[in-house]
């Protein structure tokens, strides 16, 4: 087989970047060692018939929100993908009962910050508005190709129409650790934990630099614009992007282990296949996989010292852990039954359980108690579970991927293999403690520890499903080594897209379109 473009794995920013070639005139050929592709965007039913639960990835709000949805949104629905809109986005109760959660619903929100704090009201007003001015440079760096060139030119742009104040602003902010920014803005012990628990969606304790974008910027982005998950599963995106390939003439083949890529002059020429088969590439060969991968697959080397040396050297983020529950009902949040109507329920009550879980889980242990995010999917999409049942989702961040001990000190099993379902029980504990009675509404679970979450995905080692550690030393201009942050790698005509480089984890499709474009045009 020959290709313009092949493609070493299935995962969504792969798919992404195969249809925006494919339509640009490239022959395509996508690769991929599981039975399904998609990587981390995965729908399966594994409790009981009729319950499908996203594995992994379930917002895809900013897929959704991505410039390649906006380039190719319109062909991908005529595959059949669709999103189902959450009004309300998220929210985080505390034990004594007090709780703050987001609604797209701007007075609404409004309301829940003013009856803790009138002046935090007014602040959320304010930082809103704001938003709408500061949103499309901010979007504009995290859309763009990760070079001095391009920082320069965003920058000279944003400076002509926001001054030098602004951009001293903004720089301070990405710098920023998440306590920095909630403790700056709001004075309400509610509102800051509610914030700063974004950060541990990528690897971000309150204390870490670097931490305060993603925490603003999913916020505000979710008060202006709501959130959307897939109408039947993630998977409505995977499914669409693999038809529309197809349709163009494109090949995705799952079940096909690439094992090398091989080159000839230092140019990338094809892939070699779990047998022996053989695959030719024309034009780019284009890898899905980590770093330490991409130096495998080239036989342990790519040439050049300083490359290999920075790949083998990337840092994970610690894991994560997935409790996948069937249920007869949602749970009877105590602190108030409105949370039920929330797709995330974060159970994160201050800064300092949320630092220390992660200094456990970083130390090797299990966390006395985790930080726990809650998707309530079927509150927005029923056809995710039988009539008048439910699916829940239960992301525990962060657990190590190699246990050294229990901060509990409960479970003396040091394999995830003994551990998992002891620590998916202790799980199900905090969770009634602010929800009694939902183990009893539990038909079914499915645990998948950091060992699990690798089997199925060698690209999510130890269990870091964020594709290696966003710290401030490993994005932007070193994502992932410095000066390789454009996806192009020592051997010509081989790139690297995915979480492991820019613009990092999440489901905007962001390296593989960007890459696209480079090499297929706009």
């Amino acid at each position: 087989m020959e290709f313009d473009a092949v493609f070493v794995g299935a995962g969504h920013n792969a798919l992404a970047a195969a249809v925006h070639m494919a339509s640009k005139g490239w022959s395509v050929g996508v690769f991929e060692r599981n039975d399904t592709a998609g990587g981390a965007v995965r729908t399966e039913e594994v409790t009981l018939p009729g319950f499908r639960h996203d594995l992994y990835a379930t917002n895809l709000g900013m897929f959704g929100g991505s410039a390649f949805f906006q380039a190719h949104g319109e062909a991908l629905q005529k595959h059949g993908l669709a999103f189902v809109p959450a009004e309300n986005c998220f929210a985080s109760p505390m034990p004594d009962g007090r709780w703050f959660g987001l609604s797209k619903d701007l007075e609404t929100t409004v309301a829940r910050a003013s009856r803790l704090s009138p002046a935090d009201g007014e602040r959320w007003r304010a930082m809103v508005a704001q938003f709408g001015e500061d949103a499309p440079y901010l979007f504009g760096l995290l859309g763009s190709p990760m070079s001095w060139r391009a920082m320069a030119g965003l920058g000279l742009k944003a400076w002509r129409k926001k001054g030098t104040r602004w951009l001293l602003d903004t720089a301070r902010l990405l710098a920023s650790s998440p306590r920095e920014f909630v403790e700056e803005n709001f004075e309400s012990p509610e509102i800051r934990a509610a914030l700063a628990t974004w950060g541990m969606h990528l690897d971000f304790a309150p204390d870490v630099a670097g931490g305060a974008l993603f925490p603003y910027l999913e916020s505000m982005a979710d008060q202006s614009f709501g959130m959307v998950i897939g109408q039947g599963g993630a998977d409505t995106i995977v499914k669409a992007m693999v038809a529309r390939i197809e349709e163009l003439g494109g090949t995705v083949r799952t079940g096909a282990e690439v094992t090398g890529i091989t080159s000839s002059g230092g140019k990338a020429t094809g892939i070699t296949l779990t047998g022996g088969e053989t695959v030719q590439a024309k034009r780019a060969v284009i890898a899905g996989v980590t770093p330490s991968a991409l130096v495998r697959l080239t036989g342990g080397t790519t040439g050049e010292k300083r490359y290999d040396d920075g790949a083998r050297k990337f840092r994970h983020a610690p894991g994560a852990m997935m409790v996948h529950l069937a249920m007869s009902d949602l749970p009877d949040w105590s602190a108030d039954p409105e949370l039920k109507e929330f797709l995330y329920v974060h159970l994160a009550p201050d800064l300092e359980m949320i630092s220390r879980a992660y200094s456990e889980a970083k130390s090797g242990l299990l966390p006395k108690e985790p930080v726990l995010v809650v998707g309530q999917q079927t509150n927005v999409d029923p056809s995710r579970a039988p009539d008048g049942q439910h699916t829940l989702w239960i992301q525990v961040r962060m657990v190590p991927g190699e246990i050294k001990g229990d901060a509990a000190g409960e479970i003396a099993a040091r394999d995830w293999a003994d551990a998992a379902e002891p620590y998916a029980d202790r799980v199900i504990s905090i969770l009634e403690r602010y929800a009694p009675g939902t183990r009893d509404k539990i038909l079914a679970r499915y645990v998948e520890s950091p060992a699990d979450l690798e089997r199925r995905n060698p690209n999510l080692v130890g269990g870091d499903s964020l594709g290696g550690s966003h710290h401030l030393s490993q994005n932007f201009l070193f994502r992932p080594v410095a000066g390789y942050a454009n996806h192009k790698t020592p051997v010509k005509g081989l790139y690297l897209i995915g979480a492991s480089t820019w613009p990092g984890g999440g489901t905007g499709a962001g390296s593989g379109f960007t890459l696209a474009r480079t090499l297929a045009g706009h």
